[in-house]
Order: structure tokens, then C-alpha cells, then sequence
């Protein structure tokens, strides 16, 4: 109990967070019952993020794609196009192909964070940009591409050409607020709306003669980490994550920590906490990259979410798809905590 003349909000919330019931704790001691866990949660999830409600409106929409821009970039082609995921949203996003490419290519998907959305592709609007694309490696589509892959680096809804005419105007970096405020009136999320626009992007992909549908995966550095963990625990499709500087637990990061608003899924810990939602990826490969001094996903609440983790990647009995990586840095993408994971399971699901 607290002193009554003092309010101490810290408090408050940790204990608010650790009485509040939780609907899908994982229980489960045994396969079978695992996937009864995650055929129970999974449509819970998506109605807390708002898809259930895209899906209902947005049932007769066929989105229509278009390119805009090629450039051939030594070695790669870098295209832009935009790809109508509502009637009124096009979508801006970057195709990167290797330059001498044959056969069908394993897909990689790189949703960006809160920077510029260009960034992911190498495009640097200023000096300040292009270090932080070499000292952060934050070129992820550029890495994927020169994996020998193709990649695919969407704008986040929010960001860039996806701005509110106000906030454009006045070069604000996102229009998060207002996408969370004015979705909520009608039963989305930010974070539901970018897991659409990954979802309907895959439905592009996978119609590509160049493209392997059986091998996709997603990556992207701190709200690239958000959409990567929830895009692969909404859409099966997606068969393997790398969230980047995210994957932690919800009371130890978002609940205590200031965030940008777009973070926010109402009532989330009344259905289980981070490592629950990243639980419905299980049995594919999952790797969390941390930075050890990375200020708000403190690595302390990164392990302990992973070691809750591990245990269900356990009873899923496939323990060695489940990896962390945690660079010696801060908030930033650590290439070497994902492609060596990336290549493994590509290779071991292309085998015949």
C-alpha cells in the first residue's frame, strides 16, 4: 500500500500490469495443445489489432499495383511502386532484385521504423542520414538484396508519402498520433494497419513468377521490429521473423517507457504479454536482435521475455529455431545477429 500523500505512477502500473488477468498465458505442455493455444489466440489478436474489421470492410477491394521508377544501382535493380492496400491508400514501397537474377528468389520483407522511409534502400536525404545508414547498418533491404534475395521495403503507414497533408507540410516525421487517434474511432491500430499493408504485399509477392513463395521472411530494425513480430504472428505465410531492437516484454518497454503512440494496441496484456504474441510464430524460425545498451527495450526484460519464449519454442520441440542475438551496442540493426540465421532456414527450406 502506498503513502497517501504521495502518487507514484511507477508503482501504480507495475502492479496494475501484474493483476491484470491474461486470457492467452501459454500452457501449454505439449504440441497438440499448442496449436489449440495459438488457433484460439490468433483470431483474438487480430481483433484486438483491428484486421478482423479491415477484412470485413475491405472484403471486395482487389489492390491494383503500379511502377513508377527504375534504377539500376550496379549490383541491383532498385524499383519503386505503389501498391493500393485500400482504394485510398497507395502504398509506396521499394523492390530490390539482384542484378542477374534467375530462378524463383526467396522473398525478403524490410519494414522500416521511425526514420526515414527511404533509408532501408540506402537513399540518404542528408549527411546525417547516410552516417546513420553506416554506423546503425540500417540498408537492410540493400543487405537483403545482396543476399541474393528479393526484397521488398514497404513505406510504414505513417511515415513519408503516408503523412497527413498538415504534418507534410510542416516536415513532421510521422503522423502516428493521428493514425492511432483516428483509427480508433473506427477499430484499427497503427500497428494493425502496417500488418495489412505486409499481409497485402505478400498476396503481390507471391503472384511474382520471380519470387519463392515457400520462403519468406521479414526483418526491420525498432517499428520494423514491431511489424515483424506481429506481421509473422498474423500471417503464417511469413515463414521466418528477425525482429530487430523490439521483441521484450510489453510491461518492461512500452507500458514503462515513453514510445511513440503508434505502439499502442488496446487492451493487449488482457491477452498475453510480448513473448505470448511471438509465441504464435512457433514452430517457424524466430531470432530476437537486441542491443545490449539499447535504452528503451531494456535487455534485461528482452531476456526474460526470451527465456519465456524458449520455453514454448521447447514444447513446440524444435528448440534450435528459436535463437536471441544481442549486439554490444544500443538501439540499431546488427546484420550479424540476421542473415546468418536468414540463410540457414532459407537453405534447410529450399531442400527437397
Amino acid at each position: 500500500m502506498s503513502d497517501a500523500s504521495t502518487f507514484d505512477s511507477e508503482a501504480h502500473y507495475e502492479a496494475l500490469y501484474r493483476s491484470t488477468p491474461r486470457e492467452f498465458p501459454f500452457k501449454a505442455t505439449a504440441p497438440e495443445e499448442l496449436r489449440a493455444w495459438q488457433e484460439e489466440f490468433r483470431p483474438r489478436l487480430r481483433d484486438a489489432l483491428g484486421l478482423t474489421n479491415m477484412e470485413r470492410d475491405l472484403a471486395r477491394h482487389r489492390p491494383r499495383a503500379e511502377c513508377v521508377q527504375t534504377a539500376y544501382m550496379g549490383d541491383h535493380v532498385r524499383e519503386k511502386w505503389y501498391l493500393w492496400t485500400e482504394p485510398y491508400v497507395p502504398l509506396p514501397f521499394w523492390l530490390l532484385s539482384p542484378k542477374d537474377k534467375s530462378g524463383k528468389l526467396p522473398v525478403v520483407l524490410t519494414p522500416h521504423g521511425h526514420n526515414h522511409p527511404g533509408i532501408y534502400v540506402g537513399i540518404a536525404l542528408d549527411e546525417q542520414q547516410q552516417k546513420s545508414i553506416a554506423e546503425g547498418e540500417r540498408d537492410i533491404a540493400v543487405q537483403a538484396v545482396r543476399e541474393g534475395y528479393l526484397a521488398i521495403a514497404p513505406t510504414a503507414r505513417g511515415f513519408g508519402e503516408t503523412r497527413t497533408s498538415a504534418d507534410r507540410k510542416e516536415e513532421k516525421l510521422s503522423s502516428c498520433r493521428t493514425r492511432l487517434m483516428h483509427g480508433l474511432l473506427v477499430g484499427r491500430t497503427p500497428i494493425g494497419e502496417r500488418v495489412w499493408d505486409i499481409s497485402r504485399l505478400i498476396d503481390w509477392a507471391v503472384e511474382r513468377d520471380d519470387a519463392d513463395a515457400s520462403r519468406i521472411a521479414i526483418t526491420g530494425n525498432s517499428g520494423g521490429g514491431t511489424v515483424s513480430l506481429f506481421a509473422a504472428a498474423c500471417d503464417e505465410r511469413i515463414a521466418i521473423a528477425v525482429p530487430s531492437c523490439y521483441f521484450c516484454t510489453f510491461a518492461g518497454s512500452i507500458g514503462s517507457i515513453f514510445h511513440c503512440d503508434c505502439n499502442y494496441v488496446p487492451g493487449i496484456l488482457r491477452l498475453g504479454e510480448m513473448y505470448d504474441v511471438a509465441g504464435l510464430i512457433a514452430p517457424r524460425p524466430f531470432c530476437a536482435i537486441a542491443g545490449k545498451e539499447d535504452g528503451i527495450f531494456p535487455i534485461d526484460h528482452v531476456r526474460e521475455a526470451f527465456s519465456q519464449l524458449e520455453r514454448l519454442y521447447e514444447v513446440a520441440g524444435v528448440p534450435d529455431r528459436c535463437e536471441l542475438f544481442v549486439g554490444e551496442g544500443g538501439h540499431r540493426y546488427y546484420a550479424a545477429g540476421a542473415w546468418p540465421f536468414i540463410r540457414k532456414w532459407f537453405a534447410e527450406q529450399g531442400q527437397p
